[in-house]
């Protein structure tokens, strides 16, 4: 019997509602199953922390989470703060530090929810979206210079790779070689960004000649948001860098649903370092405090946590638990039901309690 070591950062926001709501899921899985042992050691960093200390995190905060097996994340962000602090200060700076370079967002109709689409199923509607996780539009590069003079510059620099493109590249063929479909579509811009995106698709390019039974397009990030919400049965793994996947996977969740059910993994494939698994839907300050943020999105994180650890019994049983509590139509109000976090965590430990083992 393995036992598990799991940071868990609540963070801002519904972050912490969500990822109490998240570890009540986790205890339920484990009395269910005495072979599953998660230990659970919590940290309180976030934009309290900051108000407190004057950083999101402590100088070692990664050295100090580096020895875990998996981090479960919760959300960064605060309305009486600059996004570019929180965000650089936390969420950032761990999976940079943490070299997860490949951000994993799955986007699919679960039953129950119904697309904005007309007419879409969840035979059209599943997807998985490849990040580039650690470089591009979001590599940190660049400076102002000239402030609050007329002539102020700020220049952001996309850094592009070639090791860091193709171990990317490397990562989403084995992922689509893997799925039914086989299919991989690679997001680019490289009609007017000449240089990082040119390498992008070079790399993509040559990376697909090792994997003939994978099936490849390639595609323009404009064009490609046109085909999501046109042709959605059309997609299946999609392969972007770090500010197209960004918006894409947005895009997807809000099609698939609601930002309140989808989930990401931020990963080391390499296993140096743990991976982070959170909800991508950030800390919703308008709702905080309400009672009726979505937790469906952290128990999915988390079952590809678990999924990740080798758990794969147990991220069945607690997928499972989720499609049958959301067929049931026990939803949040962002979802168009009337139920509050806390029944939808109910409904899902009652039906964890309740499957057969």
């Amino acid at each position: 019997m393995a036992i598990h070591r799991v940071a868990v950062i609540p963070g801002d926001g519904i972050g912490g509602e969500v990822v109490a709501a998240g570890l009540e899921v986790l205890e339920a899985l484990q009395a269910r199953d005495p072979d599953l042992t998660l230990e659970v050691t919590q940290f309180d960093w976030g934009s309290d922390y900051f108000r407190a200390h004057g950083r999101m995190m402590p100088e070692d905060g990664v050295d100090q989470v580096r020895g875990f097996d998996a981090i479960l994340f919760g959300a960064v962000g605060d309305p009486e703060l600059p996004d570019d602090l929180t965000l650089w200060g936390l969420r950032l700076a761990l999976c940079q530090g943490l070299d997860q370079y490949a951000n994993v967002r799955p986007a699919r109709l679960l039953p129950g929810v119904r697309s904005p689409l007309a007419g879409v199923g969840p035979e059209e509607l599943d997807w998985v979206i490849v990040r580039e996780n650690s470089e591009g539009e979001y590599a940190g590069a660049g400076g102002r210079v000239h402030r609050g003079l007329p002539e102020e510059v700020g220049m952001e620099v996309a850094v592009f790779t070639r090791a860091g493109v193709e171990r990317i590249m490397r990562f989403a063929f084995d992922l689509a070689r893997n799925r039914p479909r086989k299919h991989l579509i690679c997001v680019t811009k490289s009609n007017a960004q000449r240089y990082g995106m040119v390498l992008w698709d070079e790399v993509f390019a040559a990376t697909a000649e090792g994997y003939p039974d994978v099936r490849t397009e390639k595609i323009l990030v404009d064009a490609m948001t046109t085909r999501m919400v046109l042709q959605p049965g059309s997609v299946d793994t999609v392969v972007a860098t770090n500010l197209h996947a960004d918006i894409l996977s947005d895009l997807a969740a809000a099609l698939s649903g609601s930002l309140g059910t989808a989930p990401t993994a931020n990963l080391d494939p390499e296993r140096r370092s743990p991976s982070m698994f959170e909800p991508i839907h950030g800390s919703g300050f308008d709702i905080t405090g309400k009672g009726i943020a979505n937790p469906i999105a952290t128990f999915w994180s988390a079952a590809m946590m678990l999924e990740h650890l080798g758990e794969d019994k147990a991220s069945g049983t607690l997928m499972a638990a989720i499609e049958r509590v959301m067929a049931s139509g026990t939803q949040t109000p962002d979802l168009g039901g009337t139920a509050s976090t806390a029944e939808v965590t109910a409904a899902v430990c009652g039906n964890i309690a309740g499957q057969n083992a």
